[in-house]
């Protein structure tokens, strides 16, 4: 099975949208949550069947939400860079990839 690790700074995205997605509405967050890791699981599945956005650097959306899941397909492990809202400013995460490890 692969491996998956996400970026300390895509962890907390995450725990940012969980919360901001609970606090508009109950369970809400609990449902984005859920939809980001279906989204993981299906890049985990077809980790190159998702669009590039930079040379080694691929989104998934995530379903009903305007997140994409950004990541990289590493030797042995998927790294997600970012947990993007897709409202902001494009390729905000792009510095996190440069000579980044893989924090929990």
């Amino acid at each position: 099975m692969v491996k998956v690790q996400f970026l300390e700074l895509a962890q907390k995205e995450l725990d940012d949208a969980f919360e901001y997605y609970e606090y508009q509405q109950a369970d809400l967050g609990y449902r984005f949550v859920q939809e980001v890791y279906n989204s993981v699981d299906l890049i985990k599945f077809y980790p190159l069947g998702w669009c590039n956005v930079s040379k080694n650097t691929r989104r998934c959306l995530v379903k009903t939400f305007p997140y994409g899941v950004i990541y990289q397909k590493r030797e042995d492990m998927i790294l997600v860079v970012a947990i993007a809202n897709l409202h902001r400013k494009p390729n905000y995460w792009v510095k996190r990839i440069k000579n980044k490890k893989a924090g929990h």
